[in-house]
């Protein structure tokens, strides 16, 4: 009878694990003994472990604490860092094969391939400028009713561009020349669920037509009557502090040609205007190339490269096309002034985010990401700072409140890296894996 009793008591046991084994999801993942670096500001916290169930984060925190649900699959990470993915508010889809910008490059199937190539690189979302085409809608729709495995995309559809001014893509964006064409183009956007609206104002160094004001007023002032924020391109500083002044919400481009004034800082301090992003790889790849580089050497930047475009851009030819563009010396001074008027906005408190404007020829998805972080320490941020402009600070101007730091509840969108980026940003580049909502995605090589 006691033999009897203990074996129902064995039966019984075993059934109940087997129960807690079968409750553990197949597709839950343990995450342990990792240095994490949270994307929210913190300083780093070694020691830490995770539990991700279907895509997102249950839990986080000291490994001592950690409970591993039974079945679950187990990495240990001893050794290696935990950041999350980062965040890209200002790139150009599949606008340039080769080198070669033209909106036929620009279909479905190299969209997901661009996306692709971003998260390869550990950038987990990116938000497109003005120069998508509509078939980013449902795939974006796609992207948020599900659980992706590729870069998450935000769009602002067609941006706006004034007649015989800068911006856009020959082909796509129709310019307008009146307040109320303007209105009518923002409505259209809107109408088709864009996340935000884009503008340019800029007349490309005094070659082409400047928005005018009337016309830039007209677009902010209708996006925010449907419920939108609207970001400008600008160079110059009379335009920030214009534009600051009709009430845009966001720089895509930090001022190149002088200064930021106090005035200016106080100006986007007190209406909470981002400096979405700085595009400091944008000012360096307008030189970059002019010379034989030593980037053409980095492994790192051949994996985001065709093998024509390297040959292209090693080429004495290219480089010389490179040199002879009229403004080629001054250039050097306009990324200077960027990176200074970078460290005068940071330390004085506006909201910064993070942004490359990659896509364009010359400038390349993904290593584009990494460069800019360095760029950002060079121009007097820690790389702590800026590894939160590019994930947490990145999230919170897109108003994601699900993706850009390691807490439970959110994504698990997040980069395993095999040295610290917090002692040398540089070991950013030295990824072990790379998660989007929880599934390892193909990484670069080291």
């Amino acid at each position: 009878m006691l033999l009897g009793g203990k074996i129902a008591r064995l039966a019984l046991a075993a059934v109940a694990l087997g129960f807690l084994v079968s409750c553990a999801k197949p597709d839950t993942l343990v995450l342990k003994n990792f240095t994490l670096i949270d994307g929210a500001g913190d300083k780093a916290a070694p020691d830490s472990s995770m539990i991700i169930e279907d895509g997102k984060i249950k839990w986080v925190g000291p490994t001592a604490e950690l409970k591993a649900p039974l079945g679950a699959q187990t990495r240990d990470l001893a050794g290696k860092y935990v950041m999350p993915g980062i965040i890209d508010l200002h790139v150009h889809l599949s606008i340039v094969r080769d080198m070669k910008q033209d909106i036929a490059n620009y279909t479905l199937e190299n969209v997901q391939e661009d996306l692709k190539g971003y998260a390869k690189f550990g950038v987990t979302a990116v938000q497109v400028l003005g120069t998508d085409k509509d078939l980013i809608f449902p795939l974006r729709a796609a992207q948020r009713a599900g659980r992706p495995t590729m870069a998450r995309v935000f769009t602002a559809g067609q941006g706006i561009v004034f007649k015989g001014g800068y911006g856009g893509v020959a082909g796509l964006n129709e310019p307008v020349s009146t307040p109320a064409e303007a209105v009518k183009a923002v409505d259209e956007q809107a109408d088709k669920g864009v996340d935000l609206i884009k503008l340019w104002v800029d007349d490309e160094l005094g070659t082409l037509l400047k928005m005018p004001p009337e016309v830039s007023k007209a677009v902010i002032d209708e996006a925010h009557k449907r419920g939108l924020r609207a970001v400008a391109h600008i160079f110059y500083l009379e335009d920030a502090k214009r534009l600051v002044d009709q009430g845009i919400d966001g720089l895509a481009h930090n001022v190149r040609d002088q200064p930021v004034d106090q005035a200016l800082i106080d100006a986007m301090k007190q209406k909470g205007v981002w400096q979405m992003a700085d595009t400091l790889t944008r000012e360096q790849a307008m030189f970059l190339f002019g010379t034989p580089s030593e980037t053409l050497n980095d492994p790192l930047f051949k994996q985001a490269v065709s093998e024509k475009t390297l040959a292209l851009l090693s080429s004495a030819e290219r480089q010389k096309t490179v040199v002879a563009n009229p403004h080629y010396e001054d250039y050097p001074k306009f990324l200077a002034q960027a990176e200074a008027n970078t460290k005068a906005l940071m330390e004085a408190g506006v909201n910064m985010g993070f942004g490359t404007d990659c896509g364009p020829p010359g400038r390349f998805p993904g290593y584009a990401e990494h460069r800019e972080l360095e760029l950002l320490v060079s121009a007097g941020m820690t790389p702590l700072q800026a590894i939160n402009l590019a994930t947490g600070k990145a999230a919170q101007f897109l108003r994601a409140t699900d993706i850009g730091t390691l807490a439970a509840g959110k994504w698990a969108d997040l980069i395993v890296l095999d040295a610290d980026p917090l002692a040398d940003i540089r070991n950013v580049h030295k990824i072990n894996a790379v998660f989007i909502a929880g599934q390892s995605v193909p990484t670069v090589t080291q």
